[in-house]
């Protein structure tokens, strides 16, 4: 079946982003194109769009593999994610409006039903992707009212990289897994509600905090 370049794109993206590729793998355009009805060239153009997202590496002579994932790596992907996130809680928290308020409970509601009946079933492939979506849009709209397209197109190329990095390294996500995560959650979202700047951004730090694995100097 014959699909768009965005949907090529977002699938391609919301598979390396879930392990369905494995770290290092080959990414063969002329393999790629017969799943997607589409011309090799349009897979290339796609893969090469990816590789500035930072999910795909690129070299001549060797092609697109998925990108490769390290302790190392995933902590300085973290750092600058939390230091991204953080900014952009403040500059919400200062000029969000009741509209962000409501978008955000209304994402936070969305991710905390997916998160619950993970807990309920277990982690699994099908779970996977709808936990993804789910919690970018959740903390995506957190920032969302920070005034700055850069600021929130560099966190999204940051948070594709964490997510790629976390799932690949750790694969275990058991229901105590689950279960933090749903607490840290709703306290960014307390916070952010509050109108609570340190709260909130200490509440990001403590989510985050556990890929923090190795120390950098």
């Amino acid at each position: 079946m014959r699909v768009g370049t965005t949907e090529i794109y977002d699938d391609l993206l919301r598979k390396l982003v879930t392990a369905t590729f494995k770290p290092g793998e080959k990414l063969k355009p002329t393999t790629l194109q017969g799943e997607y009805g589409c011309s090799a060239n349009t897979i290339r153009d796609v893969l090469l769009r990816l590789s500035k997202v930072g999910v795909v590496e690129f070299e001549m002579q060797r092609g697109f593999r998925a990108q490769n994932t390290s302790p190392e790596h995933r902590h300085d992907i973290t750092r600058f994610r939390i230091l991204l996130e953080q900014e952009g809680v403040r500059l919400s928290i200062l000029n969000g409006d009741l509209v962000w308020e409501a978008r955000l409970s209304a994402a936070h509601h969305k991710l905390s039903h997916i998160e619950s009946q993970i807990v309920r079933d277990n982690f699994n492939d099908f779970y996977a992707t709808l936990w993804s979506d789910a919690e970018f849009e959740f903390h995506d709209t957190l920032i969302s009212a920070c005034g700055s397209e850069v600021l929130r197109e560099t966190y999204g190329n940051i948070y594709v990289q964490f997510r790629q990095q976390m799932v690949n390294l750790e694969r275990d996500f058991g229901t105590d897994y689950f279960k933090a995560i749903i607490h840290e959650h709703q306290t960014i979202l307390d916070a952010a509600l509050r109108r609570d700047i340190e709260g909130c951004q200490t509440a990001v730090f403590d989510h985050l905090k556990r890929n923090l694995t190795v120390d950098i100097k």
